[in-house]
């Protein structure tokens, strides 16, 4: 299908109006660009919920800190469109650093206190209060009747839906499955960081992952003995330095000293240049723990 690339805000709510005006949903996939399976699975569940899909592909400077890759975050704007285009998407919305910041850095951030202050928040400051205030601007941008965003980023999913029920914004924020390779491993644009031998290591943080939710759904419930069953499957483990691995309360991310509810088991872990997250969440609500560890789709 044909795609048009917006890259300004006033085509982009133009746009929309238009759109609005034919009495037509919109769905937005906000992305920092250099698509993949993952990504397209979530234009795809945009576009058969949605009669309109914006993406965007913006790299935000905002959520970069001191020292990270904000100069060599892998771009590939003709792929993405081409990837947007091929999920069902009719809109890449691409703004410039300067379009979204006219001012330079805004004196306006959006903080979801709590919820970004544990896992990567430690170790990234800042780095959520540049997700929220992006998402912000882009809720109000577009004003999407639904976005749409991954579950393997467990804290930012957290984080952007709270903020859009404390300010009322018009979209549903829409949670979809973790996409993996044939491995086991995260899809992520990162991944193409790694060197052939990081990337044979990263699968143990998956499987690390599946091990620990094993011992849940038999019954463990104390968080202190699940998070050392998880720290210790990744013990060891080559190539992999470890920053948190982590039981949480999927929803606020409280750090309960017994699981209930919606369990997240998250761990974030360097392996060589690459930054990795990746987590599993376990319903412990029915009569069943359910666990949900995202969907294989990579190939063998």
């Amino acid at each position: 299908m044909s795609i048009e690339v917006v890259t300004t805000i006033a085509d982009m709510r133009a746009l929309v109006d238009s759109v609005r005006g034919a009495s037509r949903s919109v769905g937005l996939v906000p992305t920092m660009g250099y698509l993949h399976a993952g990504h397209r699975s979530l234009v795809e569940r945009a576009a058969a919920e949605c009669d309109h899909v914006i993406v965007s592909v913006f790299v935000n400077p905002l959520q970069f800190g001191p020292g990270e890759d904000l100069e060599r975050y892998p771009r590939d704007l003709a792929g993405d469109t081409a990837t947007a285009a091929a999920g069902g998407a009719g809109t890449v919305f691409h703004p410039t650093a300067s379009e979204m910041y006219p001012e330079g850095e805004p004196l306006t951030r959006v903080i979801v206190s709590k919820v970004t202050e544990p896992l990567c928040g430690r170790f990234r400051p800042g780095h959520f209060d540049g997700v929220t205030t992006v998402v912000a601007k882009l809720l109000a941008i577009c004003d999407p009747d639904r976005a749409y965003f991954g579950r393997k980023d467990a804290q930012q999913l957290a984080a952007v839906t709270r903020m859009a029920a404390d300010l009322n914004f018009r979209a549903r924020i829409v949670a979809c499955p973790t996409l993996r390779e044939a491995d086991g491993l995260a899809m992520s644009s990162r991944n193409a960081y790694m060197s052939p031998a990081d990337r044979a290591a990263a699968p143990a943080i998956f499987a690390a992952l599946e091990a620990t939710a094993a011992i849940v759904v038999a019954g463990e419930r104390e968080t202190s003995v699940v998070e050392a069953k998880l720290s210790g499957e990744l013990a060891g483990r080559p190539r992999l330095d470890v920053e948190y691995a982590q039981a949480r309360d999927a929803r606020t991310l409280a750090h309960p000293d017994t699981l209930s509810g919606e369990v997240l088991l998250a761990v974030a872990a360097r392996c060589g240049p690459a930054r990795l997250i990746d987590n599993v969440v376990i319903d412990l609500n029915g009569p069943r723990p359910a666990v949900d560890a995202g969907e294989i789709k990579g190939e063998p």
